[in-house]
C-alpha cells in the first residue's frame, strides 16, 4: 500500500456490513494544469545554465518553488477520493491534514451532473448534490470520470436500499405501529362500534322478574264484563 494512499477501508463501518460500491478518483483532466506548472518550473530551473554565474541560484530557487507547488497539487488530486457505499457517500481528501465529509443515502434528494464542453469530449463532469442537510461538505464533487454511469450507480444503490418508493419496499422500515398511529388508522365505523360496546358494558344488568302465579281454572271468574256505553 502506498504511503500516500488515503486508505478508504479504515473509514468503513464494517461491523454493520458497509461495503464499497465504487471508489472514484479524480479524472486526469484535474491535474493538467498542475502538470503544465511542473514543466514550467523545470524550464525555469534550466535557465540557471544561461544566466551569469553569480545569479545561478535565482532560477533554481524560483523553479524549485514552482515544481514543489505543482507536485503538491498533483498529490492533492491523487489523494482526493469520492466513495459510494451501500449506506452513504463520503469524500476523503487532504495530504497532511485529512478531511472527511459524509452524507447518508437517505439525505440525497437529487443529483445534478454538469458536463462542460471539454468534459463531454474527455468524458468527465461534476456532481452537484441536493441534500436534505443545508450545511454539509459534499455538495459538489468535481472532475468525476464517466459521470453518467457513476450517477446511475448511486441511483441503483438508493433504490436497492429501499429509500425511495413505497414503505412496503423498505427492508429496514419497522412494520410495528405506535398506539397513536394504530388508533388514527382505524375507520370511523370501527371507533363507533367500539364506543357502543363500551356503553353496553357500562349499563347495569336488569334485575330478574318475579315468577307468575300458577294458573288455576277453578278460580277463574266467568261473570260478564260491563262495557262502557
Amino acid at each position: 500500500m502506498s504511503v500516500f494512499d488515503p486508505r478508504i477501508t479504515r473509514h468503513l463501518i464494517s461491523d454493520h456490513g458497509e461495503v464499497v460500491i465504487d471508489e472514484v478518483r479524480k479524472h486526469w483532466a484535474a491535474v493538467v494544469g498542475a502538470i503544465f506548472e511542473l514543466f514550467g518550473g523545470l524550464i525555469v530551473m534550466l535557465l540557471a545554465f544561461f544566466v551569469p554565474v553569480q545569479a545561478w541560484w535565482l532560477p533554481v530557487v524560483l523553479g524549485g518553488a514552482v515544481v514543489i507547488h505543482a507536485s503538491w497539487r498533483i498529490l492533492e488530486r491523487r489523494m482526493d477520493r469520492f466513495v459510494i457505499t451501500n449506506m452513504r457517500v463520503f469524500r476523503v481528501n487532504g495530504i497532511l491534514a485529512q478531511n472527511i465529509a459524509t452524507m447518508p443515502l437517505s439525505r440525497i434528494l437529487d443529483i445534478s451532473v454538469h458536463k462542460p464542453v471539454i468534459g463531454r469530449i474527455f468524458c468527465y463532469g461534476h456532481f452537484i448534490f441536493e441534500s436534505a442537510a443545508q450545511e454539509q461538505g459534499l455538495r459538489e464533487i468535481r472532475f468525476v470520470g464517466d459521470p453518467d454511469e457513476r450517477g446511475l450507480t448511486i441511483q441503483r444503490v438508493i433504490q436497492q436500499s429501499g429509500l425511495r418508493g413505497f414503505s412496503s419496499q423498505q427492508p429496514f422500515a419497522s412494520t410495528k405501529q405506535t398506539p397513536d398511529a394504530a388508533t388514527s388508522s382505524r375507520t370511523s365505523d370501527e371507533r363507533r362500534d367500539e364506543a357502543w360496546s363500551e356503553a353496553r358494558r357500562s349499563i347495569p344488568p336488569r334485575p330478574p322478574r318475579p315468577p307468575l302465579p300458577p294458573f288455576d281454572p277453578d278460580r277463574t271468574s266467568t261473570a260478564p264484563f260491563d262495557l262502557p256505553r
